[in-house]
């Protein structure tokens, strides 16, 4: 086979290699249209596509994905667009032609027009923008045709799902032509009332997709309109969602909320806030009354999943809409509050009668189901309002008792681990000025929940994430607590964090890592320094060289050489011994951990000499200010020993992969097409 050509030399004329490229092609051009026909016609099915037909000949919605299609379908759509940038106007004329065949009935079938469209899609960026907008005007005119003189229910679901794919794939198109994108909308709109099993779904996902690219067009008055898409959108809101589930209602949600969150003038943007929320808002008002009449109809199941359906409403809406969402949760707030108060009084009641079964039933999890979408509620706020912290913070003080006394207060089986991770988004976003709080915040978290993940490595899976975060977040931001804490308090912060790096857990290792080497760092900054290294520099060390060499946890290799390289610098900057100077004595901290060292590694590997260690060890001291050299040390004596010689050490390696999976990426981003525009940052297409 040709190698690939690049692409300044398919150009004929430049660099003098113009002409022999050109001629290699026209020999070539045959058997490449019979290449590119056969892979429009063999298209494998993209991700996006909910809608196939199953083994009985039925048009359903997929229920898993099938990871062989998707690994076929990645290659077929590189090869596909490489052979789109070979002739471009032969891709195009033989993809118009098969939709034309389609749209009189001479090639129709579910499979035929399903490749068609799959491979229309999968070269969505690899035309030059004039050409495209040519192509696309005549492939969405033409499948919207074939929606409407097309019968069948069957028929219906998959053409739709076809006209759904295509549109996501080519944002471009639909920014530059707002005819054809309020036709496509208002299309998703029709589809949304299609009880067809994966149009809703289908449709509701487009929609999100479209709106994330073209946002800033919704609430722009275009030329010929009377107002803002958004304006007329929002007044016939109930009638579009009328038909759709409540996952979906979220998803059209949250749509509206990147649309809203494209128009700059606030008073209008609060207007459209108001109108989009008016429904869940009515529901909430009508619920609180009834409630205040009496505090049992919050007890009904279907009230209950009123409540977490408009929780999950608000969710949605502050995911998009980020600090613009303020006079919304304003509004619900300390209602939302006291209800999260009361319904954890009912589970914690209701499993100290019931029991350890009782935290099981179906009951107490929907209630505990509310209180998390509450947590998730405000963390998603707080998180999203980067631009005006100050909105966040002021809904910490009513806060502390409900949620955090709450925590400290139940039983074990009904605290909500996203208590802890709401804390450390608080703290991450507001830093030092949470200081005066990160005590209240230990007395209620820390005990408790240490008892719960210490007892071994399995239990309370998210709780032990999360509590991991919640430290990371106060050693790195609020560090002055720490060193405010007394000696047995501190010692539990490290013995945790110890903990936290034992786990097989990937996750849960590196948090616990990460947050040892901020630590670490603030330390040796800080006026306790000796103190510190003195109580823990040899914990640590043994610590950290029992995870390296134990080969159960490699994926941690990166942190474990920063730590330990750290260690190996720090000696030289203390200024008291860390051996226990009545027993013995060393001309120095380096010359003792040198010492140290030796024997505590000579204990882990009996089968390497003495003279083995000390080589490796002093190699450890002569490479600690060259952090390459010092990884590349430690790789090398890990993968000789005779621990990690059988296995497979690729996570060893986890850093140079990266480096060459960024390489791949830019190469891609090089030839039009090979990352799809719908896949590329918002920040890298014009909106």
């Amino acid at each position: 086979m040709e190698p690939a050509i690049p692409a300044a030399q398919m150009i004929p004329g430049v660099d003098g290699t113009g002409t022999a490229v050109h001629q290699r092609r026209q020999l070539y051009a045959s058997p490449l249209s019979k290449l590119r026909m056969l892979m429009i016609c063999r298209m494998a099915k993209p991700e996006e596509v909910l809608i196939v037909e199953d083994e009985n000949g039925n048009i359903v919605r997929e229920t898993m994905k099938d990871n062989d299609v998707l690994v076929q379908y990645k290659i077929m759509r590189e090869t596909l667009i490489y052979l789109s940038h070979l002739d471009h106007e032969d891709t195009e004329q033989q993809m118009l032609k098969k939709l034309t065949k389609q749209l009189n009935g001479e090639d129709w079938s579910w499979n035929n027009l399903n490749t068609l469209c799959w491979a229309i899609g999968s070269i969505s960026g690899s035309m030059v923008e004039e050409q495209e907008n040519r192509f696309l005007v005549m492939v969405i005119r033409d499948l919207l045709n074939l929606c409407e003189i097309t019968k069948g229910k069957d028929n219906k679901a998959v053409i739709a799902s076809n006209i759904m794919y295509v549109v996501g794939q080519y944002p471009r198109f639909l920014r530059a032509h707002w005819k054809f994108l309020k036709t496509v909308v208002n299309k998703l709109f029709e589809f949304m009332h299609e009880m067809h099993p994966g149009v809703q779904d289908m449709a509701c996902d487009t929609f999100l997709k479209i709106v994330q690219k073209c946002k800033r067009k919704f609430v722009t008055q275009q030329v010929g309109e009377n107002e803002p898409f958004v304006s007329e959108l929002l007044t016939n809101l109930a009638t579009t969602i009328l038909d759709l589930e409540p996952h979906q209602i979220h998803t059209f949600y949250e749509s509206v909320g990147h649309m809203i969150q494209a128009e700059s003038d606030n008073t209008k943007r609060d207007e459209y806030l108001k109108r989009l929320m008016s429904l869940p808002n009515q529901k909430w008002a009508e619920i609180i009354g009834q409630a205040g009449q009496s505090i049992d109809i919050l007890k009904n199941q279907d009230v209950i999943r009123s409540v977490l359906n408009i929780l999950q409403t608000n969710t949605s809406v502050a995911t998009s809409l980020g600090p613009h969402f303020f006079p919304q949760i304003s509004l619900i707030f300390l209602d939302m509050l006291t209800v999260y108060r009361m319904y954890s009084e009912l589970v914690s009641s209701t499993i100290a009668e019931g029991g350890p079964y009782a935290s099981k039933s179906s009951f107490v999890k929907l209630l505990r189901s509310i209180k998390r979408e509450t947590l998730k509620l405000i963390e998603t706020f707080v998180d999203k309002a980067e631009d005006l912290p100050h909105l966040g913070k002021q809904f910490v003080p009513p806060m502390m008792d409900p949620i955090l006394g709450d925590y400290a207060r139940n039983v074990p089986d009904a605290r909500e681990s996203e208590v802890l991770s709401l804390f450390a988004t608080i703290i991450n976003k507001y830093k030092a000025e949470m200081l005066d709080d990160v005590p209240r915040i230990f007395e209620a978290v820390f005990q408790c929940t240490l008892e719960m993940i210490t007892k071994n490595f399995e239990d309370y899976p998210e709780h032990r994430l999360k509590f991991f975060s919640l430290l990371r977040a106060i050693g790195t931001h609020c560090f002055k607590a720490l060193i405010q804490l007394s000696s047995q308090q501190l010692k539990l912060v490290i013995d945790s964090i110890n903990w936290a790096f034992r786990h097989t857990e990937r996750n849960i290792a590196e948090t616990g890592l990460s947050l040892l080497l901020e630590i670490l760092k603030n330390f040796q900054a800080s006026e306790f320094t000796n103190q510190f290294y003195k109580t823990y520099f040899l914990t640590i060390e043994q610590e950290i060289f029992a995870v390296l060499t134990d080969s159960f946890h490699k994926p941690g290799f990166k942190l474990h050489v920063l730590v330990l390289q750290h260690l190996f610098c720090v000696v030289d900057g203390l200024t008291e011994p860390l051996w226990d100077a009545s027993t013995v004595s060393y001309p120095s901290n380096a010359m003792f951990v040198r010492d140290y060292t030796i024997k505590l590694l000579g204990a882990s590997f009996p089968n390497m000499t003495a003279a083995e260690v000390t080589k490796f060890v002093d190699g450890l001291l002569g490479s600690r200010h060259d952090l390459p050299s010092f990884k590349n040390h430690i790789r090398d004596f890990l993968v000789q020993s005779k621990e990690f010689s059988a296995q497979d050490n690729k996570d060893l390696y986890a850093e140079e992969a990266a480096v060459q999976r960024e390489k791949e990426r830019q190469r891609m981003l090089a030839i039009p097409g090979l990352i799809a525009p719908s896949e590329l940052q918002d920040e890298m297409v014009d909106s």
